[in-house]
């Protein structure tokens, strides 16, 4: 069976970096409508599974749009070389909570939460499930995470599974900081694209994951403490290892 995998980062680095953990090999250019295009790799991974790479834009609501397209775009084809997609991957790079997610590091999202979808209150921060306007987390299926962490673990990459946060405004103070960890017990990562890749997939039926690599601490904004270069190059080593395993083996369920 040939498996369909989509992966959206927010920027062209990003992209090159998973491309290139992806292997050697040629890459299609596809182009979609709206200005986007996609890189299909026609080989260099197990021939048993087909990577599209998107680069999707900065922020939920514009990486929402782009996801939004490449399934359109696949779900008119319906079959052959556009058929829609098995699997949608989230991928980029992230603020890490401390101490569980030190720069360097995977994070893989047990879900996908929009941490400031919601409404500020004299008693409090209300999600919008509680003001009753719709869902602000995307749970991710443990087999799905468990086979990428059992991939990622195998290949000696050091990580996390745990909620990966997104946000409209990354956290540059330690209050903000903490404010989130109490709010989300357990998050792992803050980012600014998973929610609106995720919330894209949902309308397809598709099953979505987020996979991270850490650059620097969520906290106080720091420029010289970020380990840019480092993360990406850990998120395409991190890549490297689902091409050959999770990938061509896939059951998101």
């Amino acid at each position: 069976m040939l498996h369909r995998i989509l992966i959206v980062t927010a920027v062209a680095a990003e992209a090159d970096s998973v491309s290139t953990g992806l292997g050697p090999g040629g890459q299609e250019l596809v182009p979609l409508p709206g200005g986007f295009v996609l890189r299909r790799h026609t080989d260099g991974t197990a021939p048993t599974a087909r990577v599209d790479v998107l680069v999707g834009g900065v922020g939920p609501a514009a990486v929402a749009a782009a996801t939004g397209t490449a399934l359109a775009y696949a779900s008119l084809a319906k079959a052959g070389a556009d058929a829609p997609y098995d699997l949608i991957v989230s991928a980029g790079i992230a603020g890490g909570f401390v101490p569980l997610a030190p720069i360097g590091s995977i994070v893989v999202s047990a879900s996908v939460v929009a941490a400031d979808l919601g409404a500020q209150t004299p008693d409090g921060y209300l999600t919008v499930e509680e003001l009753g306007f719709g869902r602000s987390a995307h749970p991710v299926p443990e087999a799905l995470t468990g086979r990428i962490a059992a991939a990622l673990a195998a290949g000696g990459r050091a990580h996390t599974v745990g909620p990966v946060l997104t946000v409209s405004t990354v956290t540059g103070t330690a209050g903000r900081a903490a404010e989130l960890a109490a709010r989300h017990p357990g998050a792992a990562a803050e980012a600014m694209e998973g929610f609106g890749v995720a919330e894209a997939a949902a309308a397809y039926g598709v099953p979505v994951v987020e996979v991270r690599a850490v650059s620097n601490a969520v906290g106080p904004r720091d420029r010289a403490a970020w380990r840019i270069g480092e993360a990406l190059e850990s998120l395409g080593r991190a890549f490297g290892l689902l091409g050959k395993t999770v990938f061509v083996d896939l059951d998101p369920s």
